[in-house]
């Protein structure tokens, strides 16, 4: 059963993923993380279940949120859990430092060296480039009925020992034998 949906929702908002981040671009919208009166509201009085919880956990479900956000998520890895204000324009914000979640220093380091070893032998391995040291994770999710179609999403941050850069990328209905995502 894990966290629990309770305890996950509690560190989905302490990294702001459902909020607008500040970003300096006209139309930016809030994310949307499934709980079980987000079900309740739209889908008729729904009971939420154990396995509502399993596919929240993992990005699925209800889940939405933009890739700014999700860079800025994962720049709060990279960088010991500065939720940032990104901005697009030169010399970005005088203080950008928004929020700051507080885990010890291990725990950040148990997650940045598994997005390494993502990169050196899992999903991610693509970005195993001899130039950089990254860190990433990948997630996939099947569109359709059919499962012809997929969302993917790279996610990471490089180079690895002292982050400097944050990415999100996401490839909208690609087939699903792509190989690149």
């Amino acid at each position: 059963e894990g966290l629990g949906i309770a305890m996950l929702d509690k560190y989905f908002q302490l990294f702001g993923l459902t909020e607008k981040t500040g970003v300096d671009l006209l139309g930016e919208v809030e994310g949307v993380i499934p709980t079980p009166e987000w079900k309740k509201e739209k889908f008729n009085n729904e009971i939420w279940r154990l396995g509502d919880t399993y596919i929240t956990s993992i990005g699925q479900y209800g889940t939405q949120i933009t890739a700014i956000n999700a860079a800025r998520y994962i720049a709060a890895i990279a960088n010991g859990g500065k939720i940032l204000t990104p901005s697009l324009l030169l010399g970005g914000n005088k203080d950008p430092v928004k929020s700051t979640v507080r885990l010890n220093d291990e725990d950040w380091q148990v997650v940045r060296d598994g997005m390494r070893e993502a990169v050196l032998y899992g999903t991610s391995v693509g970005l195993n480039v001899p130039y950089v040291e990254i860190a990433g994770k990948t997630g996939t999710a099947e569109v359709g009925s059919a499962k012809l179609y997929v969302h993917s999403w790279s996610v990471g941050f490089f180079p690895f020992d002292n982050p400097r850069f944050a990415w999100a990328a996401v490839m909208e209905k690609g087939p699903s034998s792509n190989t690149l995502g």
